[in-house]
């Protein structure tokens, strides 16, 4: 078990761990969460195995969750330089006040001065626009983006939860005035939550970002915590979320999961992150644990190898089905084409093309 392998996020050469540590959980200011001395344990054993990427946000746990990462990392300058710390803005952390959230000027450079300072470090290695801001113009996001790179505060620029075409007109406009452009996308990814398919995860790849999947285990529903055994019996942290999936196909997958997980000498949680691993322009996974132990069991998904067939089982019990303009799409190789194969893809003629050595009307 480990994750002394790396990969470059996005079109960038930012070299990050497969697994990257995600510190929501860190600090129990909410009345849940991971205590500081488990947090700080939890930071060490990730370190210790190869782990390079921790993921936080200015108001996780009341910013306490940045506040554990300074102390016990910001602070010290080799264990700093050896870690990519990526942080988030947007969230607003002052009641009443109108600029204290979102993505203006005025916002997004006190939000950065706000995280250096609970971090206790001199640059944010990945900077990420949390959530898409419809009040401000892209490009003043953009451009005051580009001023913490330019003054050095700031490595790397990310964006989540934010819809694909904006994302692409924020990257564009980047490009042509010369800014740096995001090179991260943080989206909600799973085998129960795949609707991003359909337009963010092919962006992604057009553009080039590399893809941080969060809430890859579905609230815990994939932990393995589930089963048809105990249906009913188990109590999750976000019931009425957990009961409104739960369900004949959620169970249907966690059996399949199951047998997998068996197959491999593994479980559940590995198996459903392993095909996560799999996917196109997926980087790296955010695992989050509020448990040490929880921590352990998941990052054994790096040992699991899916075969193809496993993969293909996976793809096919989980493959959502996307309106208009997919249907369109999918039949475009038989209209555009003509019966021929083009890169590898081939379909039959469709209806509409004439017949060969006819001629149209």
């Amino acid at each position: 078990m480990s994750l002394d392998q790396y990969v470059t996020l996005g079109r960038s050469g930012l070299r990050v761990s497969r697994l990257c540590l995600g510190a929501m959980t860190f600090g129990e200011d909410l009345g849940w969460g991971t205590s500081v001395e488990e947090s700080q344990q939890i930071i060490d054993r990730y370190l210790e195995i190869g782990g390079n990427f921790i993921d936080t946000a200015n108001f996780y746990t009341r910013s306490h969750s940045e506040k554990i990462i300074g102390d016990h990392i910001g602070r010290h300058p080799a264990r700093r330089d050896r870690t990519v710390i990526a942080t988030k803005f947007s969230g607003n952390l002052y009641p009443g006040d109108p600029n204290g959230g979102g993505s203006g000027r005025k916002a997004v450079i006190n939000a950065c001065e706000n995280s250096l300072r609970r971090l206790q470090t001199d640059y944010i290695d990945l900077y990420w626009l949390h959530l898409w801001d419809r009040h401000t113009p892209i490009e003043e996001t953009m451009a005051a983006l580009d001023d913490l790179v330019r003054a050095g505060k700031v490595r790397y620029l990310g964006v989540s939860d934010t819809p694909a075409w904006k994302i692409a007109e924020a990257n564009l406009i980047a490009r042509f005035r010369g800014w740096s452009s995001f090179i991260g996308l943080q989206i909600e990814y799973s085998l129960l939550e795949r609707t991003v398919e359909r337009e963010l995860v092919p962006m992604a790849s057009e553009f080039g970002l590399g893809i941080t999947p969060w809430g890859p285990l579905k609230s815990g529903l994939l932990s393995g915590k589930y089963t048809r055994a105990n249906a009913g019996q188990q109590q999750g942290g976000r019931g009425a979320l957990v009961d409104s999936v739960l369900n004949e196909a959620t169970y249907a997958l966690i059996d399949e999961l199951e047998l997998i997980a068996r197959a491999h000498n593994s479980s559940v949680s590995s198996v459903a992150l392993a095909w996560l691993l799999a996917r196109p322009a997926v980087t790296s996974i955010i695992i989050g644990a509020r448990r040490i132990s929880q921590f352990e069991e998941n990052v054994r998904a790096v040992d699991v190898n899916l075969t193809a067939d496993e993969i293909a089982h996976l793809d096919a019990l989980t493959a959502p089905t996307f309106g208009f303009p997919q249907y369109m799409l999918d039949m475009a190789p038989g209209i555009i084409n003509g019966g021929t194969t083009v890169n590898g893809e081939s379909a039959p003629i469709s209806e509409y093309v004439m017949p060969a050595g006819a001629r149209p009307y």
